[in-house]
């Protein structure tokens, strides 16, 4: 697979994948690397695989901001695109012209904790307050609503006693990393997903 990767913060995601590509554990490559954020660390880390790298915002292409994306996947040939932290919405026209191989991941089990404004420490935060027991990773196909559209797979994370905001968000990013892999090799071999993660309570399944 060729993967397109959109994220605007610390790409620590964007790593995982490439770390698992490189380690033959994920048969794709990561052809290019879009953020909205001129100074991600996202884009350090594509520039230092390698991997072209482009800082594309509303910044940079205030009226054609969509046609730049779509424009820029396209001439990397990319098969799937993957957003990993990006914090906007995509647009019509690469929505439409990656109908269906648009994936998101978001730190909860949706549809619990999602929409606009959840995100990051906001979603950890509301977990928290809940009093759930179980939280977890969802990666899902992106439609033109925040965290609204089909879930492909989910694994949950524990919600520990004593948690505090800072050990809950770690412990999920953590097992979001790992899942980023698992599930896009999945998706490459069209099989079912079911594993455990250090804590023996998290099941992924498609």
């Amino acid at each position: 697979m060729r993967l397109g990767v959109l994220a605007s913060g610390s790409g620590t995601n964007l790593q995982a994948i490439i770390d698992a590509c490189k380690r033959g554990e994920l048969n794709a490559d990561v052809c290019v690397v879009i953020s909205n954020n001129s100074g991600s660390r996202a884009l350090e880390r594509a520039q230092s695989e390698g991997i072209p790298a482009y800082h594309i915002s509303a910044v940079t292409h205030p009226h054609t901001l969509d046609d730049e994306i779509c424009r820029t996947l396209e001439a990397y040939d990319v098969d799937l695109v993957l957003l990993a932290g990006y914090m906007r919405l995509l647009g019509t026209e690469t929505l439409g012209r990656y109908d269906g191989r648009v994936l998101n991941s978001h730190p909860a089990l949706l549809p619990k904790f999602g929409g606009k404004g959840m995100y990051g420490s906001n979603v950890h935060r509301a977990v928290l307050a809940s009093g759930e027991t179980v939280t977890g990773v969802t990666i899902h196909y992106v439609d033109e609503q925040y965290d609204h559209g089909d879930t492909l797979a989910q694994c949950e994370v524990p919600v520990l006693p004593g948690d505090t905001l800072e050990t809950l968000e770690e412990r999920v990013k953590e097992r979001e990393r790992v899942f980023w892999a698992e599930t896009l090799h999945m998706l490459a071999t069209q099989s079912r997903l079911t594993t455990r993660d250090d804590t023996g309570g998290a099941h992924c399944s498609r």
